[in-house]
């Protein structure tokens, strides 16, 4: 297992922690005979007393499988007011001592500070031997206005923030966080932390935060019998919470994204080793950074993405179930093959359109193709043929190989919110529709359409499974956790789940018919394709939604290389409302553009773009 080193971040934050008393008032004393004999009382900040207070630990970090950060600290530097011990200010003093400072403050700023004098007066009464903060997470320009040595009373109070080293990238996987409270203004209290701790909101931060939160250290303040400030030391040091390690490879994720960045508005895709269920990307688009909200975010911020249209918040690679379209042909095949309701040999006719009951089903291509065999109609995607097919095979085994796929099922991966999809069996119609499942139904479903709903990950699965042969390998999103000191604390094996028992013979027909899809003339995923490897594939192209705010959803599935496969993957294209894409020329060209730069095969991507061009115009080859 991928094991990464301490980031010299936390061995940076144990030193800070070691000198945090000179942050703090670096003026006092550091040593007294009366730190251990003085008795603690609260009854006025003007008699001898000690405080126990806890420091909050610095959180593990989120790294991809070669140890490449993926959330990590850094130090962020918050300007404070150090009132002097005793606390013995009147009201009156205490403002202006503190206005003073603030009027220096912002000049060097160059900015206001709106600090009210209500705020001031309870920070002074309640906690005054603390820094009262004024600005926080200065910028590096803004530390450069300041001058060399600050003036007394203000000082540079160093913490630890999250920080996202790779910006937008896998942002929606791992998530933010965001603090537990606001800073304190009470009255001090034993065991209080000496700023807000932070907690994992959403994603990875979220669901792993008890690991990532790591353990308080202590910090030990002792005054005399006029209030006076005699020594202060770090009792017990912070310990930093675990680092998480996940199965995603940072190169692959930031291609992705790039991908759907520059075709799709709206889109997934998801990359998958089919030798051991590991999930190496696992892309949506939009993102968001997650820096946004470091230390917090505004309200004003928050709300702009909640509204915006396209949804950043919402990470579609496992959060959205869309209809597959053509690429749950492949189910459809292997549930025919295998209850033997076809053979490699049988024929059908791929007819423009066709009766069934009272409804006229079209092919997507006007033209009579003739009769063709599985290989040549999965290559041709003739819907036709698997209308013709998926009745004579019977709804039962259709969605009983889909459900052997992952289909319908959550992939149990470590996020909330993870969407099953939807299988529409008899249970499901007679609840929707108030009716069983009839011919029409199962002619849908034979092209992926319908009430069938799956997601991007679960597609990308499918097509694992498909690659290897039939191995159902449950999906990995983190290999383990460890400490600073790579120690592992939990590790999450590559496991087995099951085999879905196909013949070798279906196997082979899928993967012939899914390699002429991408390679062969009549196939509909040329804009996939590469020169030094071979690439197998289906497109797929759906149509989704609700009548009058109808999107295409356009697909593009499958393994390379196809002999012997390296990575499934899946990726999904979210049309616009009222306009038509097709995923031979919207979802096939993203994929395309990874494999190109996977694999090394320069100068091809100037032929790519001119083949899109040239594909787009020609819808027969774009299913």
């Amino acid at each position: 297992m991928s094991k990464i080193r301490a980031h010299p971040c936390h061995r940076r934050f144990i030193l800070l922690f070691l000198f945090l008393p000179l942050a703090v008032a670096a003026q006092e004393p550091t040593a007294s005979p009366f730190e251990e004999t003085i008795k603690p009382t609260f009854e006025t900040q003007k008699q001898a007393r000690t405080y126990v207070l806890d420091i909050p630990a610095p959180r593990g970090q989120i790294t991809d499988r070669n140890g490449m950060p993926l959330a990590q600290n850094k130090l962020s530097y918050n300007l404070t007011i150090d009132f002097p011990t005793p606390l013995n200010f009147s009201d009156a003093r205490a403002l202006d001592f503190a206005r003073a400072k603030i009027k220096v403050a912002e000049k060097a700023l160059a900015r206001s500070l709106k600090i009210s004098d209500a705020a001031i007066l309870r920070h002074y009464h309640n906690r005054g031997f603390l820094p009262l903060e004024i600005a926080q997470d200065l910028s590096e320009a803004e530390r450069k206005k300041l001058p060399g040595r600050l003036a007394a009373g203000l000082s540079l109070k160093p913490v630890y923030i999250r920080y996202y080293p790779n910006e937008s990238v896998a942002g929606q996987i791992i998530g933010y966080t965001g603090k537990t409270s606001r800073n304190a203004d009470s009255i001090i209290q034993n065991g209080q932390v000496l700023w807000p701790e932070t907690e994992g909101r959403e994603g990875l931060e979220q669901t792993f935060n008890s690991m990532l939160t790591g353990r308080h250290g202590k910090y030990k303040v002792t005054f005399d019998r006029d209030g006076r400030k005699t020594s202060e030391r770090i009792v017990e040091p912070p310990v930093p919470g675990y680092n998480v390690v996940t199965t995603l490879d940072l190169h692959l994720q930031e291609m992705a994204e790039k991908a759907l960045a520059a075709k799709a508005r709206r889109g997934a895709i998801v990359m998958m080793d089919p030798n051991n269920g590991d999930i190496l990307a696992l892309a949506s688009w939009p993102t968001f950074d997650p820096n946004e909200f470091i230390p917090s975010i505004s309200s004003a911020k928050f709300q702009e993405l909640q509204d915006d249209p396209d949804i950043p918040l919402l990470p579609r690679a496992y959060r959205s179930a869309y209809p597959p379209g053509s690429t749950f042909k492949v189910a459809v095949g292997l549930a025919a093959f295998q209850s033997g309701t076809i053979t490699p040999d049988d024929q059908y006719e791929c007819v423009p359109e066709m009766n069934v009951g009272n409804t006229v089903f079209h092919n997507w291509k006007h033209k009579d193709r003739g009769s063709l065999n599985f290989v040549q109609a999965l290559t041709e995607s003739c819907d036709t043929w698997f209308y013709q097919v998926g009745i004579r095979t019977g709804a039962g085994p259709i969605l009983d190989w889909a459900a052997r796929l992952g289909f319908g099922a959550k992939c149990g991966i470590p996020l909330k919110g993870e969407a099953e999809g939807r299988l529409p069996n008899d249970t499901y119609m007679k609840a929707t529709h108030g009716r069983k499942i009839l011919g029409g139904d199962i002619a849908n479903l034979s092209i992926g359409q319908g009430d069938l709903l799956v997601t991007p990950l679960q597609m990308a699965q499918a097509m694992a499974i498909v690659a290897n042969g039939g191995t159902f390998y449950q999906a990995r999103l983190v290999e383990q956790v460890q400490t600073v000191s790579n120690e592992i604390v939990a590790a999450y094996s590559v496991r087995a789940k099951k085999t879905i028992d196909a013949s070798d013979l279906t196997m082979q027909q899928i993967h012939t018919a899914m390699l002429d899809a991408v390679n062969a003339g009549a196939g509909t995923a040329h804009q996939a394709s590469l020169d030094k490897v071979s690439v197998a594939g289906k497109t797929g192209t759906a149509q989704w939604g609700p009548k009058e705010k109808e999107r295409t959803a356009a697909w593009f599935a499958g393994f390379v290389p196809a002999d012997h496969p390296q990575y499934a993957f899946a990726a999904l294209y979210e049309g616009e409302v009222g306009s038509t894409v097709h995923g031979g020329s919207a979802a096939a060209p993203m994929i395309g553009k990874i494999l190109r730069q996977v694999y090394n095969e320069k100068g091809e991507e100037q032929k790519a773009e001119k083949a899109e061009k040239a594909e787009t115009e020609e819808t027969d080859e774009s299913d």
